[in-house]
């Protein structure tokens, strides 16, 4: 049976020509227009980025390589003894397209394994930072200090064939992908239990090894695989998707590009969503004396939040017109598993009456929730109330989806991203305003 690089190497034979074609035939054909509305309201909306990874519908959510959510969660083999898949499986379907076998699966768990020692001088750069350092500031530290161990900086200085730089780039991302879960639970064991480090259990899968070094206890491991797969890809626009891609598109290695898609996803308008919502989730429940609310009362305190001019956190998406597939999936797991918590009581009524209201007042293109409305919550079920820490899950299963854009941006061979910009003073004269 073929191994994973085999088979990617196969499926990029095979994509070439299509890109080729595309590009020498039909280069000169529009895909869009640009407003001026998009040029300065941060290009939102501008056909201008190609993945295969993935494409946000807008009615049916994410789909990755074609799959939706539901699709994914169903068809990827599931970890023995477990309700969720192996992660690993999903890198394995984000690369090729392919769902893949058990036996394949295991095949690339094993690789994983072989790769995820981290070298002690990251341990020790970690340790040396101030323990009040942002836990997202110490994993992109980490991971941009690793890059010296990068093959493709040392190939491509070897004079590498320009049709072979995705050889090597896949390799640095497998290595790379490898150790994040042991990086990731050492900062959270580092910051916030004393130190007290728990060591990698090498028979372990991705998600469950990363449950097992955080030290949290079943079914965490599952939350932790559901985590991953939801946040690993959302097209290639959003901000650490895009700064993954344009930092790599210099031919910078996967572990500059990566780390410089943490700094991205660190800022409050990108990945801290989910800590914001739980955040006022906690004030609702405070307002509300820890009592459950009726729904009559939930209706009237959504009211009075809308009125008061204010938003209500976790629903709405950019794109979306229906309930995000990431926040359903996570329901089901909270409604299996967290039917008695008090916060998820109440996110369980924000969603039975918040939709209808936020239509009602009509100022919400999409008045559903995303998957930021209840991933926090989760998390601080198991025990993980540090907020500054959800960001780095994201970290972690963002890289997945990132990492295998990169491996094809290099396979065909795309180009050093260059928009062109516009002054102000043009664009003035453009509309007639001078």
């Amino acid at each position: 049976m073929a191994t994973l690089k085999e088979k990617l190497a196969t499926k990029i034979e095979e994509w070439r020509p299509r890109t080729t074609k595309l590009l020498r035939q039909y280069g000169d054909v529009k895909i869009g227009e640009v407003t001026v509305a998009q040029a300065i309201g941060g290009m939102r909306g501008i056909k201008g980025l190609v993945t295969d990874i993935s494409y946000l519908d807008p009615n049916e959510g994410i789909r990755f390589r074609g799959y939706t959510i539901p699709e994914t969660l169903e068809k990827l083999p599931k970890v023995p003894g477990s309700e969720m898949p192996y992660v690993e499986g999903l890198f394995f379907l984000l690369l090729t397209g392919d769902i893949p076998t058990e036996t394949e699966v295991n095949k690339l768990c094993e690789s994983f394994k072989k790769r995820s020692s981290v070298p002690e001088y990251v341990f020790d750069i970690l340790k040396a930072m101030p323990i009040d350092t942002h836990p997202m500031t110490m994993l992109s530290t980490a991971i941009v200090a690793m890059q010296r161990e990068s093959k493709f900086v040392t190939q491509y200085h070897q004079g590498l064939n320009k049709q072979d730089f995705w050889k090597p780039t896949y390799e640095d991302s497998m290595s790379l992908l490898a150790k994040m879960p042991q990086i990731a639970a050492f900062i959270y064991r580092l910051k916030y239990k004393s130190g007290d480090i728990i060591e990698p259990n090498p028979d372990l899968d991705m998600g469950g090894n990363f449950a097992h070094m955080m030290g949290i206890e079943q079914p965490y491991d599952d939350v932790s695989r559901l985590y991953f797969i939801l946040h690993s890809d959302h097209e290639s626009g959003n901000v650490s998707a895009h700064t993954g891609h344009l930092v790599a598109s210099a031919l910078s290695d996967v572990y500059y590009a990566i780390s410089a898609m943490i700094n991205g996803l660190a800022g409050p308008l990108h990945g801290l969503a989910n800590q914001e919502v739980l955040r006022w989730i906690q004030g609702v429940v405070q307002k509300m004396d820890n009592k459950i609310p009726t729904e009559d009362e939930m209706k009237q305190f959504v009211w009075d939040t809308l009125n008061g001019g204010q938003v209500i956190p976790g629903f709405g998406h950019a794109v979306l017109r229906k309930t995000d597939p990431r926040y359903q999936a996570q329901r089901e797991f909270c409604l299996k598993n967290l039917e008695d918590d008090l916060i998820f009581k109440y996110v369980d009524l924000l969603y039975r009456v918040a939709p209808s209201i936020l239509e009602e007042q009509g100022k919400a293109k999409n008045p559903w929730p995303n998957v930021d409305a209840q991933s926090g919550v989760i998390q601080w079920h198991y025990g993980l109330k540090e907020y500054d820490f959800y960001t780095v899950l994201f970290s972690i299963g963002r890289t997945i989806g990132v990492t295998a854009n990169i491996i094809w941006d290099r396979a065909l061979g795309y180009p050093l991203e260059r928009p062109k910009s516009l002054t102000t003073a043009m664009l003035e004269e453009i509309v007639g305003n001078k």
